[in-house]
């Protein structure tokens, strides 16, 4: 048994929950409407033109965000924030910031050849990794926020969803302008992040409530 607050706090469970449903929908259409692929299509058509293969400055920064869903750097954002909630005495939501990084970078690993969709010919695509992995690690920053900060449900949604698009939208953008993924498998990668923390934090707080 491991003392401390819940990993997910009660006034967060509920948009915490809908989000992650909603998550899911996603992640499953763009698997199943994208499956075997390999070509532009869709809302892919319209951003990637706009978006794709970055210069100069820019390319620098996609750059420094990408490094950070790279293992070097996924260790190095594990360890900050996994010390953070430590030093906030929230203990389970330490484990649940390791446990559902664990996992998200896992199932899309998994997801990939599954789908089978495939970018510059070769390359498996959906769903981003480095994306799901920037949802995972900002959706439970916030649920460390919501609860040190003690916000009721409408101040934490607004906390969720502000921090986990934040996260999303800067990954997602990084990785289509280094030309790493389609515009469709970084919506993708936030919704497997989002199905993923809820489901890992109700058994983090299951377990270590023995």
């Amino acid at each position: 048994m491991i003392d401390g607050p819940p990993a997910l706090p009660p006034r967060a469970r509920i948009p915490l929950w809908a989000l992650g449903a909603f998550g899911f929908v996603v992640a499953l259409v763009l698997g199943i409407r994208y499956a075997g692929t390999s070509h532009l299509a869709g809302l892919d058509a319209l951003v990637l033109p706009v978006v794709d293969r970055v210069e100069g400055p820019l390319w620098y920064l996609a750059t420094a965000i990408d490094f950070a869903g790279e293992p070097i750097g996924a260790v190095v954002v594990i360890a900050l924030f996994g010390w953070l909630c430590l030093r906030h005495r929230r203990p389970r939501i330490a484990i649940l910031m390791v446990a559902a990084s664990g996992v998200t970078v896992a199932l899309t690993t998994g997801l990939k050849p599954l789908v089978g969709r495939l970018i510059h010919g070769e390359f498996l695509s959906y769903p981003s990794g480095h994306t799901a992995f920037a949802v995972t690690v900002a959706t439970v920053v916030a649920l460390l926020v919501i609860d040190v900060r003690g916000l009721g449900p409408v101040g934490g949604a607004w906390v969720l969803v502000g921090l986990v698009a934040f996260a999303g939208l800067a990954m997602g953008w990084a990785e289509v302008a280094l030309g790493a993924h389609y515009p469709t498998d970084t919506f993708g990668g936030f919704g497997v992040a989002a199905a993923v923390v809820p489901v890992v934090g109700w058994a983090v707080d299951r377990l270590t409530s023995r």
